[in-house]
């Protein structure tokens, strides 16, 4: 979709090169160290096309979906390619680790679904807070990766996972974080989290894009809330239901497709996410008492 990073995004903007290990095996490892912070970011939400899990150390806001996990100290974090997340440090910056990996490094070897995991599931909860011992114990897990990473051995990717499966494990022995920090109006910043990934969805620039979360059901499950709750928070907030946004943006792109591009009504209507023509017509009637062919003459 357009708007998320993918891997090559990931190493472009970090301004690192694309390390071997990951080109072989869709998985890389880092440790970051220590470091002020210069300047306070403003919050943007990002979906990502991998996984991450972070061992992450210092006094910070993790942003996720609809909620917000402000955590001090050592915090075990698990990010998924389905919800829109960021995060904000409130101070300097600790050495820290995290590795990344897409979905197809674990498919082949892994008895269900990532999607399964409990921290990965639809309403799980990401963030596990660690003591000094078990912050020493996943942090020399994080070690031995970098090392495997550097190794020649035949197998090691097979160990890494395994590697990864020992941090889940850790994690699934311990309670989620649950101070989550208050915001003064939490249907506001769903509603923003929801804007904006329905805004990242455009502008359609060819004939092979397609406009794919269509629906407040689509949108619930990327931000990980149910739907009621996600109409509800829209609602509440701008006196509009969920619908009402996704048709009214729709309606912006298939006017600017019909009137700057040579693409015939069946292209636009793909793209647009309508399985028929005919659908695309009724919709477009309805909403302008015009068919689309008059409107773009």
């Amino acid at each position: 979709m357009p708007g998320t990073e993918s891997l090559e995004d990931f190493y472009k903007n970090k301004g690192i090169p694309v390390p071997l290990c990951d080109v072989t095996g869709n998985f890389s490892v880092f440790k970051v160290e220590a470091k002020p912070v210069s300047h306070k970011q403003p919050v943007r939400y990002a979906r990502r096309e991998y996984y991450k899990i972070s061992l992450s150390r210092g006094h910070n806001i993790y942003h996720y979906a609809d909620k917000s996990l402000e955590v001090s100290g050592t915090t075990l974090l698990f990010f998924n390619p389905h919800v829109p997340y960021t995060f904000e440090h409130l101070g300097d910056a600790d050495t820290s680790y995290f590795c990344i990996f897409k979905e197809e490094f674990f498919s082949e070897h892994l008895r269900g679904s990532l999607k399964e995991l409990p921290m990965y599931a639809l309403g799980g909860k990401p963030a596990y807070s660690l003591n000094a011992e078990q912050d020493e114990k996943v942090a020399q897990i994080f070690e031995k990766m970098l090392e495997e990473v550097q190794s020649d051995y035949r197998f090691k990717y097979d160990m890494i996972r395994n590697f990864i499966m020992e941090i889940v494990h850790n994690a699934l022995k311990l309670q989620p974080a649950e101070n989550l920090y208050k915001h003064v109006d939490a249907n506001s910043r769903l509603t923003a989290v929801f804007s904006e990934l329905l805004e990242r969805q455009f502008p359609i620039e060819s004939t092979s894009q397609k406009f794919s979360l269509r629906s407040a059901k689509d949108f619930a499950g990327h931000l990980n809330v149910h739907v009621n709750h996600l109409n509800r928070a829209i609602k509440l907030s701008t006196g509009k239901t969920t619908t009402n946004h996704i048709a009214d943006r729709l309606l912006i792109e298939a006017k600017a497709l019909l009137k700057h591009t040579d693409w015939n009504i069946s292209e636009i209507s793909y793209c647009l996410g309508f399985e028929e023509p005919a659908h695309f017509n009724h919709f477009f009637k309805k909403q302008t008492s015009s068919t689309p062919s008059a409107f773009r003459v």
